[in-house]
């Protein structure tokens, strides 16, 4: 892992919202609106919340219609 990598997946991890996301994910492919039902931020905020996981590399998503599915990488 590259340093400038490890430091994205770092910063991504200094937030509580972006561990329980990864804690839910880890648990298979999730869309957006089960990781929102299952924290107390809005759906919007979840969405952020995983670009930036994603832009760490820490998880991928795959597009089924309309819908994202996250997954842990």
């Amino acid at each position: 892992m590259s340093a400038e990598r490890h430091a994205a997946a770092l910063d991504a991890l200094g937030d509580p919202n972006r561990r329980r996301i990864l804690e839910i994910v880890a648990e298979g492919p999730t869309p957006v609106q089960a990781i929102a039902d299952r924290l107390p931020i809005s759906r919007p905020a979840v969405s952020r919340h995983l670009r930036l996981l994603k832009q760490a590399e820490l998880v991928t998503d795959e597009v089924i219609g309309t819908r994202h599915l996250y997954r842990l990488r």
